[in-house]
């Protein structure tokens, strides 16, 4: 069965303390047993010259009184429980005249070994020389060093469980409240999964810790999303309203067009008419399909605005030669985004002006801004527009009474409006009855990506 987040956090947090009791307690018994080692051999070696001097002195007395040096083992015994700090020493004394020592001196230790302080079954084990040639040893009763491991792994053993479980209950506290947020998130995640609306506000969402620049980042990728399902439905809607109709024409001018036989002549000029039809169906749909594509899916390079302009006005200048179109673009500007949006957004401006003011002079001017952004701007001096008029322009589908009849389909100036959207611009309209029409289509500068200049 597979633990939960918080679960985990929990056993994280106890086995990550456990582990850190043990280092620690594992440097306290290295220290420890280090002092405590020096310190017994220190008390050894102090009461092992205090046995060897009461043991040379008496050494020195039998010599004197008998002729030779000798002790007993009684006479060990009663050396070592001179004072409190040789008591409970066991003690061997080796010389030339034999070997005596304690009752409890262990038998099996080896009579040769040099001088010098020795570790014999967790006790310490002394050996001195002797004036005359004789040896000492000395062996330390009280097993200090290995009471004080014993010690520590009893106390390891009842602790060790102790602190692993006080761990994870206070890591499963923590967690759960580290948690809530999250839990808070989940909530608010099923709750727009059910109701759809993919605008609502995450809680927590924000500048603070993770998680709320996590819930700010789910809330914008929720907005996104909530963008792009609006384009789609604004896609349907508008190729439904806008394709059934001129579908329906089609459908019946081709029907009316084959129910008699007609001359040849009669064919060519149907057909020339369904031709035009379906260049404005498929303007429309490239139209519709540039509206609804993804911010995130456009392509951002260089793009040459002064030739963007120019590929409008030479288009405008074929399809109508007897249009007035001029450019004004003394400066090369470059700018970063889709060259096909923006391309379409330029021409659709120009095409916008011959066609709703015809006769009229029209004036494509690429500039920069004064603040690193660059402008294209399209000026007719045609009849304007009226206050009303004016506020509607640009959107979708929106076209004046007086323009129906000059063709279009209403989507040039929308589709103007959302290619500087995308790009971080905007659309600017004016216009007065009598006094013309300008759109300038506005592109700020960026950081690292703003409006570049460069030589004519």
């Amino acid at each position: 069965m597979r633990l939960t987040l918080r679960a985990r956090l929990a056993l994280t947090a106890g086995l990550a303390t456990a582990l850190a009791a043990v280092l620690v307690a594992v440097g306290l018994f290295v220290a420890v047993n280090r002092l405590l080692w020096v310190s017994q051999v220190e008390g050894l070696q102090n009461a092992a010259s205090a046995v060897q001097v009461r043991v040379e002195r008496a050494l020195d007395e039998s010599a004197r009184s008998f002729g030779v040096g000798v002790l007993s083992s009684g006479g060990l015994e009663r050396l070592a429980d001179a004072d409190a700090q040789t008591r409970g020493l066991e003690l061997r004394l080796s010389g030339p005249g034999g070997q005596v020592q304690t009752p409890r001196f262990p038998a099996e230790v080896d009579t040769a070994l040099p001088p010098d302080v020795y570790t014999l079954d967790g006790r310490l084990l002394a050996v001195r020389s002797l004036r005359g040639g004789g040896r000492l040893a000395v062996l330390s009763d009280a097993p200090v060093l290995t009471e004080a491991r014993r010690a520590f792994t009893r106390a390891l053993a009842w602790l060790l469980p102790l602190v692993l479980a006080l761990a994870a209950g206070l890591g499963y506290a923590v967690a759960g409240r580290l948690l809530a947020p999250v839990r808070r998130l989940e909530g608010a995640a099923r709750r727009i999964g059910a109701g759809g609306d993919l605008r609502s506000p995450l809680p927590g969402a924000g500048e603070g810790d993770e998680l709320a620049r996590l819930a700010r980042t789910l809330e914008g990728a929720f907005g996104r999303v909530a963008d792009a399902r609006d384009r789609e439905q604004d896609f349907v809607r508008a190729a439904a309203h806008d394709l059934r109709s001129p579908l329906a024409a089609l459908t019946a001018r081709v029907d009316a067009t084959l129910t008699h036989d007609r001359e040849p002549e009669r064919y060519r000029a149907e057909l020339r008419e369904l031709g035009t039809d379906l260049t404005r169906l498929s303007t429309l749909t490239n139209h519709l399909l540039l509206l609804a594509r993804d911010p995130a899916a456009l392509s951002r390079e260089a793009v040459p605005l002064r030739d963007l302009a120019a590929e409008a006005v030479d288009r405008a200048r074929e399809l109508s030669p007897e249009a007035d179109v001029d450019l004004i673009a003394p400066q090369a500007l470059t700018t970063y985004g889709d060259r096909v949006l923006l391309g379409q957004a330029v021409w659709n401006l120009t095409a916008n002006a011959l066609l709703h003011a015809p006769g009229a002079a029209v004036t494509v001017t690429v500039r920069p801004d004064g603040a690193g952004g660059a402008e294209v701007e399209v000026r007719d001096d045609g009849p304007g527009v009226d206050a009303a008029t004016l506020a509607r322009l640009g959107e979708a589908f929106y076209r004046p009474d007086a323009s129906r009849t000059a063709g279009g389909h209403g989507l040039g100036l929308a589709l103007a409006r959302r290619a500087a959207e995308v790009h971080g611009g905007e659309l600017r309209l004016w216009g007065a009855p009598g006094g013309g029409f300008t759109a300038t289509l506005h592109l700020p500068a960026r950081g690292g990506g703003g409006v570049v200049r460069s030589r004519a």
